[in-house]
């Protein structure tokens, strides 16, 4: 009986308590007090970072909102400014943090939070890249301030993790354009296929899907020649058994090196014949 009173009495002062800090909450927010403005923006922010909640965290940032004006030029203003791009970014709205941070970085090249700042402005930019079948505009802006953070700060706190997202979001626009390179081979159009594997190989010397990319320019070749008319089959076979040739040179135990094997096969047989006609 004792132990359930308490466990009343403990929810009652919960209760409140939530009560008291709503209304204080709401007192502040209707008032024209900046410094009060600040100091329970700065509660809750703290709060909200400690404890995870993002209701603390957009408590302080309405209350951020009403007051950065008001700092501009003064002392609190550089910690204050970190606190509100911070709490965007805690809550997950990248194209504002992304934004807020950039801007604290030019305003306070000097900050102890700088190193911080500069690489959550580029962490935000990365958040916002979409799936590699979209648009990859922001992509390449995410790699951009990527690189900028590694390039100022490569013994940086925060480097490891720096590269690891170059690498996953350079990683995706080689999968952007390797498959638009294998669209063309899936729609039987294997003469773009050939120039869309080839840039694609130029252009992303390092990248994880380059053995397929020699593969099916040599499986694309292959195509064209054994379903081309009887004047360009043997020019074309010569071509594809030098995209085998390519492709076995870097991968000659690769994952298509079978199939690439039987096909050079059922060239060689295909050349002979063609020699015999002539």
């Amino acid at each position: 009986m004792f132990l359930q009173f308490m466990k009343k009495g403990i929810l009652l002062i919960c209760v409140l308590l939530i009560a008291a800090s709503c209304s204080e909450y709401q007192k502040v927010l209707k008032k024209d007090d900046v410094a009060a403005k600040y100091a329970l923006g700065e509660k809750f922010y703290n709060e909200g970072v400690e404890e995870e909640s993002n209701g603390k965290l957009k408590k302080a940032l309405k209350l951020f909102e009403q007051i950065v004006p008001s700092y501009r030029g003064k002392p609190q203003a550089q910690k204050l400014m970190f606190m509100y791009a911070n709490t965007y970014y805690l809550l997950g709205d990248f194209y504002i943090s992304s934004y807020q941070f950039e801007r604290f970085v030019q305003l306070y090249p000097s900050s102890d939070k700088l190193e911080e700042a500069f690489f959550k402005s580029a962490k935000s930019y990365y958040e916002e890249s979409p799936r590699y079948t979209l648009d990859q505009t922001d992509t390449k802006k995410a790699i951009d301030k990527l690189q900028a953070y590694i390039n100022r700060f490569p013994e940086g706190e925060n480097i490891k993790q720096a590269n690891e997202l170059l690498i996953e979001l350079r990683t995706k626009l080689d999968k952007k354009a390797y498959e638009i390179a294998k669209q063309y081979h899936h729609t039987e159009d294997y003469k773009a296929a050939i120039e869309a594997f080839e840039n694609f190989i130029l252009e992303y010397p390092g990248s994880p899907f380059r053995e397929r990319a020699y593969y099916y320019k040599f499986d694309a070749a292959y195509e064209l020649a054994i379903n081309s008319i009887a004047s360009k089959t043997q020019e074309r076979l010569d071509a594809a058994e030098d995209y085998y040739n390519n492709y076995i040179k870097y991968y000659p135990e690769g994952e298509f090196a079978e199939q690439a094997n039987t096909a050079l096969s059922d060239i060689k047989s295909r050349q002979t014949n063609e020699e015999e006609t002539l």
